[in-house]
């Protein structure tokens, strides 16, 4: 999947529309938990448009994401209290890597989690990550069922986040993205580590 992603990582945050995306899924999140001095992790960052704006009200930021080019892009942005990881998530990463240590309050996934090959064992990594009463909010394209692409349903979302043992479970559209003559709406699931 990282090489894929490196092909975009050149003219990445020059997408209007990416931009846009990054914007809308702040200010939803904003409205949705307390952002001030937390630590977070930011998982499938890409080049860091939504770390770029966390990192202005959270303690600390680790920002995760396959494509070495896409951390790249973010590491030249100079964020003082921001820190990479070039790697898939995996239990091997959890136990080894200092950066992911202590837990995290809050752990962001925007339009990342609909790209990973098992969604369920992600979610319980990133459960793993967080402290007790920490949130994992993600942002997703939505899909009816059975639709193809990528992206999930309402009750995907739901399942999935309930079966990784979240507590307090939520999915709703906080914003859609204009494409073409069409309107596209985005998930975002919202669950607590009891």
């Amino acid at each position: 999947m990282s090489n894929n992603w490196n092909e975009y990582a050149a003219g990445w945050d020059s997408n209007a529309s990416v931009i846009a995306y990054a914007d809308n899924a702040y200010i939803a999140l904003k409205n949705t938990v307390a952002l001030e001095g937390r630590r977070i992790l930011d998982f499938g960052c890409g080049t860091g448009l939504l770390t770029q704006r966390l990192a202005g009200t959270a303690s600390a930021v680790v920002a995760l994401d396959p494509s070495h080019k896409m951390i790249a892009v973010l590491e030249n942005k100079g964020l003082n209290n921001v820190a990479t990881i070039a790697s898939e998530l995996s239990p091997n990463l959890l136990d080894d890597n200092r950066l992911l240590s202590p837990k995290f309050d809050l752990v962001v996934a925007s339009s990342a989690l609909a790209f990973v090959p098992d969604y369920i064992n992600v979610l319980k990594l990133l459960h793993q990550l967080l402290d007790t009463g920490g949130y994992l909010v993600q942002w997703d394209w939505h899909k009816e069922e059975g639709e193809q692409g990528y992206g999930f349903t309402a009750q995907q979302i739901s399942s999935a986040l309930t079966e990784a043992d979240f507590a307090e479970c939520s999915v709703s559209i906080p914003f859609s993205m204009q494409a073409d003559d069409s309107s596209l709406d985005v998930l975002m699931g919202v669950a607590r580590k009891a």
